[in-house]
């Protein structure tokens, strides 16, 4: 019997072991889309205990505690932090098969030495000695990233940020990366256009335009993907239910535009096209700085009227959904592609049912200018896990060609969630190693090993060109 998350962990035969620990283990991070806040890297901040950095914004915890029946005062609401650590404590042991029991023990492991489990009986003395370790500045935030050999972060973040952290970080000299990505979600958000007219109000002062036509609300958010590209952004990202590929006209597409300045609503046929006609523009501006570009779709949001209206959005109420993607995503790199450009995209998918026709939709799309130009990427928030990555790994295996991925990201809004690249190169190294094993691919422990550096880092860091940043 082996022992629970001994330094073998997920890696089942002997060539799997020579896999992960002399090729895999020690490969830089390069992290290119997650949610960290920038401010709290700027300023270096040490959080004030272990609720603070791992619990506080975590709403797969919070998911998880709610399900086991803990009430939503020790979740997000005024109980101590003390409390909710506690309540965080008792809840683990019921997580056993969930990925979150394991990524909870790999983050106490990795970063504070801890090897006991988390349960109620030791939830005193872990929430101790993790608080008084973060309180030293060998655990602020700039230590807790390069303590785990990160070279690069992508953060996520609106056309109407100022880039002021990012800023801060690179003239202090900071020894990796910290890059924003554009991500212009609200800026095309037009299901509540009272709430689009605030966003293009605040745009027209950071943007220091008058948006009173179509025209001149791209010129506005050009502007700010001009400002991004100048402050080392080369990656864009979109959360979509779907993609948005409707035929439109330019006429079509300023009347609607009138129609959301003057709060109108607007109809779902109208909707659709002003998206399509957003995405779009977006596309052709990445294009043309030869930005990378990520679509993350499929996931249903907000589903909890009740959570939404007590709590906001990002909170634990959100599920994989069921919409038709294929034709609309067929249609949109299409169009992007028959007119020459169609810039390096990485497609991410919630719903399983889904990863053959994204694996199958990627491969039409690559026309041998870049390699791996159109990506799968790799599992994606509920799929995240030892089952959802495997699936997808086989998926693109066996549609595509893995040899090509670029890896995995966390996410995450924790800098305790790094682990998850060794949960991923894990997990690559365990299946590698069982092909070979099994006489499925040939023992050549070299060529495969540099296949796995490729994956874990070096075809991400040709991928997006970072060193260029």
């Amino acid at each position: 019997m082996k022992n629970f998350l001994d330094q073998d962990f997920l890696l089942q035969t002997e060539t799997a072991k020579r896999l992960y620990h002399e090729f895999a283990a020690d490969m830089p991070i390069i992290d290119y889309h997650c949610h960290l806040p920038p401010d709290q890297i700027a300023n270096d901040i040490n959080f004030e205990n272990i609720t603070s950095v791992w619990l506080n914004g975590d709403h797969y915890k919070w998911r998880a505690m709610r399900a086991n029946g803990v009430d939503e005062s020790y979740i997000t609401g005024n109980k101590s932090d003390k409390e909710k650590f506690e309540q965080w404590a008792a809840t683990v042991p019921y997580t056993l098969r969930n990925p979150l029991y394991h990524w909870t023990h790999l983050e106490l492991r990795r970063y504070f030495g801890i090897d006991s489990r988390l349960m109620p009986g030791t939830a005193d003395y872990i929430y101790n000695d993790c608080t008084a370790k973060l309180q030293s500045r060998d655990y602020s935030v700039r230590k807790l990233i390069t303590g785990r050999n990160v070279e690069v972060i992508c953060t996520t973040d609106d056309p109407l940020d100022s880039l002021e952290h990012h800023q801060k970080i690179k003239e202090d000299g900071f020894d990796l990366k910290v890059l924003p990505a554009f991500r212009p979600d609200k800026a095309m958000y037009c299901d509540d256009t009272k709430a689009m007219n605030t966003y293009i109000a605040q745009l027209e002062v950071v943007a220091d335009t008058v948006v009173n036509s179509f025209e001149s609300y791209l010129h506005a958010l050009k502007k700010r993907h001009h400002y991004f590209a100048a402050n080392g952004c080369c990656v864009s990202d979109h959360g979509l239910e779907r993609m948005y590929a409707d035929d439109y006209t330019d006429n079509e597409i300023v009347a609607i535009f009138a129609k959301i300045r003057t709060d109108q609503v607007l109809s779902p046929v109208e909707r659709g096209k002003f998206k399509s006609a957003m995405l779009y523009n977006f596309a052709v501006w990445d294009h043309e700085k030869g930005w990378v570009q990520q679509f993350h779709i499929g996931a249903i949001r907000n589903n909890s009227s009740r959570g939404l209206r007590l709590l906001g959005p990002d909170t634990g109420r959100d599920s994989i959904g069921d919409f038709l993607q294929s034709r609309n995503l067929a249609r949109f790199l299409d169009k992007l592609d028959s007119e020459d450009r169609l810039t390096k995209t990485i497609i991410y998918n919630i719903n399983p049912a889904d990863n053959e026709m994204i694996a199958t939709m990627a491969g039409n799309f690559n026309d041998g200018s870049i390699a791996g130009k159109i990506q799968f990427g790799s599992a994606w928030w509920f799929l995240d896990q030892k089952d959802g990555m495997i699936k997808q790994l086989n998926a693109l295996s066996n549609m595509g060609l893995l040899s090509r991925l670029v890896g995995m990201l966390t996410d995450s809004r924790s800098f305790l969630s790094f682990p998850r690249h060794e949960y991923f190169r894990r997990i690559l190294c365990n299946l590698l190693g069982d092909d070979i094993e099994n006489g499925e691919l040939p023992n050549d422990l070299q060529w495969t090993g540099k296949i796995v550096q490729d994956i874990c880092y070096y075809n991400a860091k040709n991928y997006f060109d970072f060193d260029k940043k």
